[in-house]
């Protein structure tokens, strides 16, 4: 295999995950599903070597579960582990705002307030997967602008893995969102990193407060 033909397989195979990973977190493969290299081929219309490849990929995030003489099959997160994504948002995300704010570009800057400005336009439309898609893009640019890649990428897998076991909070408060979202890049802009940190603390645990597993077996025990 020469050189492009490896470069083609690798990114077919980050293709495939994220693609296997969307489909998870939508739900159209439920959580203790059985997943088949045959399968996941036949609709994604590839080869069963970037299946292989992204279903390790995804075992190693956490979606996937493979187990001797039964296969790979979808992750069913237990209630302690949806618990601790609730805290390691309400840890990292507040790090991750102020070390955006210390080291973001005007490049970052100008998509952040690009999407915020969206966002808020938006808002009162009540269009739920419009705005929780422009809520992803924020809270990704927002990582990035930390600067720090392994930071961002805990953050951005950390958001898919909330998204696949809770519902999304926003469309309850999707204005209240917005507004802490421009509190937040205001704050960023201005390099003010306590403050962001701040902010970012608070619309965690705003969203947390509120948010309801999609599967209620793996319900969440709340603290008192």
């Amino acid at each position: 295999m020469n050189g492009t033909d490896g470069a083609g397989r690798r990114i077919s195979a980050q293709v495939v995950c994220t693609a296997i990973r969307d489909d998870i977190v939508a739900g159209f493969f439920p959580p203790g599903g059985r997943l088949t290299e045959e399968q996941l081929a036949q609709r994604y219309g590839v080869s069963r070597v970037p299946v292989r490849e992204a279903l390790r990929t995804l075992e190693s995030e956490g979606f996937v579960r493979t187990r001797r003489h039964a296969g790979a099959s979808v992750a069913e997160p237990s209630e302690q582990e949806a618990d601790d994504l609730l805290e390691l948002r309400a840890l990292l995300e507040p790090l991750g705002a102020a070390r955006a704010a210390q080291r973001r570009t005007e490049a970052h800057l100008k998509v952040l307030r690009g999407l915020v400005r969206l966002g808020q336009e938006r808002a009162p439309q009540g269009e739920s997967a419009d705005l929780a898609s422009l809520s992803g893009w924020f809270h990704e640019t927002l990582a990035q602008a930390s600067g720090s890649p392994t930071l961002a990428a805990s953050l951005i897998q950390l958001r898919h893995k909330i998204a696949w076991v809770f519902q999304d909070a926003s469309p309850s408060h999707p204005a209240q969102s917005w507004e802490e979202h421009a509190a937040i890049v205001d704050a960023v802009a201005r390099g003010d990193a306590e403050r962001a940190r701040r902010l970012a603390a608070a619309h965690a645990e705003r969203t947390s407060a509120v948010s309801t597993p999609k599967h209620p077996v793996h319900a969440v025990r709340r603290r008192a």
